[in-house]
């Protein structure tokens, strides 16, 4: 078993496709009715959905080294606040280490257009 796809609920459907698709480099498919569809890999996608948000999700995406680290310069270029811990948004410190799926990782901690926290975190070197 896997995870298919998840639906994301959105107050800024524009704005969360652009920083999806531009600063965490996923692809953009296009929209299927309320939804804008975000491929994370061929097996999963992140339906964007406009039905607003409380803002009280938390997304953590595992990518490679040269991913995070291009990441981490378009959080720099776009001055998006970032850190080494969940609760240390803003500090500007980075990575930090924390357990993911696959044990102990380097993650960073920013926030979407929506304010859900979002992590990124590579397992190599």
């Amino acid at each position: 078993m896997q995870l298919d796809h998840l639906i994301l609920n959105v107050n800024d459907r524009a704005a969360s496709v652009a920083f999806y698709s531009e600063v965490l480099g996923l692809n953009h498919e296009g929209d299927d009715g309320d939804f804008s569809v975000i491929r994370v890999t061929p097996d999963l996608m992140i339906l964007l959905a406009p039905f607003g948000t409380r803002c009280d999700e938390h997304l953590a995406f595992a990518m490679s080294r040269a991913e995070f680290d291009a990441v981490l310069a378009r959080l720099v270029e776009r001055k998006i606040p970032y850190g080494d811990r969940y609760n240390k948004v803003g500090n500007m410190q980075g990575p930090g280490e924390e357990r993911g799926a696959r044990g102990q990782s380097a993650s960073l901690y920013f926030l979407d257009p929506n304010r859900h926290l979002i992590e990124i975190k590579h397992y190599e070197g």
